[in-house]
């Protein structure tokens, strides 16, 4: 392995609250269980970490204890932050709520991390450089990224977020340009393109990228639809008992992101990268992504039978 990731979206700390429904308009209700953790783009740094891959956060911390809590979490996982802390505030929250079936609402209230990235390194055709929708929804952070990304020779890995319909058309339209794996789920594909199937999303936003782009489009239980060099494959996802879905996405992008770094073949990298984020869900808590070892285990183990 030669390259590295480069991430340059959004660490920030999740409050993840599990409740037994959500709350109706002006209503209340009792949590079972409350943690306060790192999450957003952590989840995708500790999964490509946890993989082997050589991991750097470019995005913003802050100065607070939020930002003091995703430093030391970051420096656990082996993570090297290349900005330093901002001393203009502190790193911002994620309210989540997970319901009984381990499906998840999300309040964000943004911090530090939003600003444009002050730490992002030069890049090399080595490396994958992940670039969250997220980070398209703050004017200042989208122009100074899209422009990194236009100019970069790495893989740029982009994966659009739940608020991608609040992309500015023309912005989006470059940052497809210059993508070269977009992953990205079901719920959003069907947003960008007004399919009705994962497998015809995916398909259209194939038609939306350069020629050598690829198109992954995670659909939970079912696994993933893949497009690249015009053929279409459905990956199926290992059969597991979900308990948490939050950062299962994440977890499939960061393995993912860390098998190309390898140098792994797609077919095998996204099966990896499917059975990751089946493990993750079987976990409570947004970075639940296995380590290497755990994941070869289980992919050991299902084999067998």
């Amino acid at each position: 392995m030669t390259g590295r990731l480069v991430h340059s979206g959004q660490v920030l700390v999740d409050l993840v609250m599990r409740v037994p429904a959500l709350p109706p308009p002006g209503g209340d209700v009792l949590a079972t269980a409350t943690t306060m953790l790192p999450g957003g783009g952590f989840n995708v740094v500790a999964a490509a970490a946890r993989a082997g891959a050589e991991v750097l956060y470019a995005g913003g911390h802050g100065t607070g204890p939020h930002g003091d809590l995703v430093r030391a979490a970051l420096a656990a996982e082996g993570v090297t932050a290349t900005a330093p802390p901002d001393p203009g505030g502190d790193t911002g929250v994620c309210v989540t709520l997970v319901d009984p079936s381990g499906e998840r609402t999300f309040v964000t209230g943004s911090g530090v991390e939003t600003a444009p990235p002050a730490g992002l390194p030069a890049t090399t055709a080595d490396d994958v450089l992940y670039v969250s929708g997220y980070s398209l929804l703050v004017p200042d952070k989208a122009a100074s990224l899209v422009a990194a990304a236009e100019e970069s020779s790495a893989t740029v890995l982009l994966d659009p977020g739940p608020l991608v319909t609040d992309v500015p058309d023309a912005l989006w339209g470059r940052m497809l340009a210059a993508t070269g794996v977009l992953s990205t789920n079901a719920r959003e594909a069907r947003l960008l393109t007004g399919e009705p199937t994962a497998a015809r999303a995916a398909g259209a936003l194939a038609r939306r990228l350069r020629d050598d782009a690829a198109v992954v489009v995670r659909d939970g239980a079912a696994g993933c639809v893949v497009v690249r060099d015009g053929a279409v494959e459905a990956v199926p996802a290992p059969v597991v008992d979900a308990v948490d879905t939050n950062g299962a996405g994440d977890a499939h992008c960061g393995v993912l992101a860390a098998e190309l770094l390898r140098g792994t073949a797609w077919s095998e990298a996204v099966a990896r990268a499917g059975a990751a984020a089946a493990l993750a869900v079987t976990r409570y808590g947004p970075a639940t992504a296995p380590t290497r070892a755990e994941l070869d285990a289980f992919l050991a183990g299902a084999a067998a039978g």
